[in-house]
């Protein structure tokens, strides 16, 4: 198939590669031509086009269903080229934002698009920097006519079955089959960035976790302990030997156990821990449906600590000690 991919960055410029790879011709575009040319040396020959624009990229889609792939940041800029790209696609064409756009965005782009024939499509990706050759998780929402159209696309960029251990039972009615290759129509519109706003607000409180938890090991040497209760704990081991059988065991564990191999101290990282977004959402959702969150909106908040310093509230819980108690900063007296 022949479809454009506008945004080459880390993602865009991976997708675009892979899906060379697997038999596709991709239009590129990026604002930076040298990233094109870049991204199209490393794909497979003969399989990419340069296009010096949305325009000229919409010229060079032979197609007779016009395929263009946004890999943008969530915001102003996808919907610049939402808007841009209505205006240049016609009947029948598809728009994918394959980023990590607001799902009710993705409603309201939907329908209004809808009225001009074209057909949007959403993407939630997982797989960063690994997956041009892991492939990408993909959760998608859109009509069945769109999404059918092009899983041949999806089916390129997902992993497959790999080696991955079959869940039982996954071969009962109802139960989408592509789910086992690593993508999956979640429903309409919206439903796609939906499913993947979620994922990333659990994978927060996963992070946290592991984050708190070697914390808590690596400081079991503290001074303020017993000195019998004292450990000098491996953390490059222990992350190793966790990998290996526990019921943690995790593709996040496994990218820790590779930082803390490198550099066991991590005194490469300052600490300043951002969020992109989809935490929020997923806690707004939550606050919409009254719906629990307790650890994924700590695991929040504790990202905002991260970017803080000693802020108002710690100055607080200090004169509150000092007041109760004598407390002084910077001892445990």
């Amino acid at each position: 198939m022949q479809i454009g991919i506008v945004g080459l960055g880390k993602m865009g410029g991976n997708i675009s590669v892979r899906l060379t790879r697997h038999d596709h011709d991709v239009v590129l575009f990026d604002r930076d031509p040298d990233v094109v040319s870049k991204v199209g040396a490393r794909a497979e020959a003969g399989r990419t086009k340069p296009a010096t624009g949305l325009k000229d990229m919409v010229g060079k889609l032979t197609a007779e269903r016009r395929i263009i792939w946004l890999m943008l940041p969530a915001g102003e800029v996808t919907e610049a080229a939402v808007t841009e790209l209505s205006g240049l696609l016609g009947k029948g064409d598809i728009l994918i934002d394959g980023g990590n756009s607001f799902y009710k965005d993705d409603i309201r782009r939907a329908a209004e698009l809808a009225k001009k024939g074209i057909h949007y499509v959403d993407v939630g990706t997982s797989g960063g920097v690994w997956g041009l050759e892991r492939g990408y998780c993909m959760m998608y929402g859109g009509t069945k006519d769109a999404t059918d159209h092009i899983d041949p696309i999806l089916r390129a960029l997902a992993p497959g079955l790999g080696d991955v251990v079959r869940t039982p039972g996954r071969d009962k009615p109802g139960m989408d089959p592509r789910a086992e290759l690593g993508y999956l129509h979640c429903g309409p519109a919206g439903s796609g960035h939906f499913v993947k706003m979620v994922h990333n607000g659990i994978e927060y409180g996963i992070m946290q976790a592991f984050a708190e938890g070697f914390d808590v090991m690596k400081s079991k040497n503290s001074t303020a302990l017993p000195e019998d209760q004292r450990f000098e704990l491996n953390m490059p081991d222990i992350a190793e030997v966790w990998r290996r059988g526990s019921v943690v065991s995790s593709w996040l564990l496994d990218l820790s156990a590779q930082a803390l191999a490198g550099n066991p101290d991590l005194s490469n990282y300052t600490g300043e821990v951002a969020d992109s977004g989809e935490g929020r959402w997923t806690i707004d959702a939550a606050i919409e449906e009254a719906v629990p969150v307790p650890v994924i909106t700590a695991a929040l908040f504790t990202r905002f600590r991260s970017r803080t310093g000693n802020n108002y509230a710690e100055k607080m819980l200090s004169a509150m000690r000092f007041g109760f108690g004598g407390h002084v900063e910077g001892t445990n007296n």
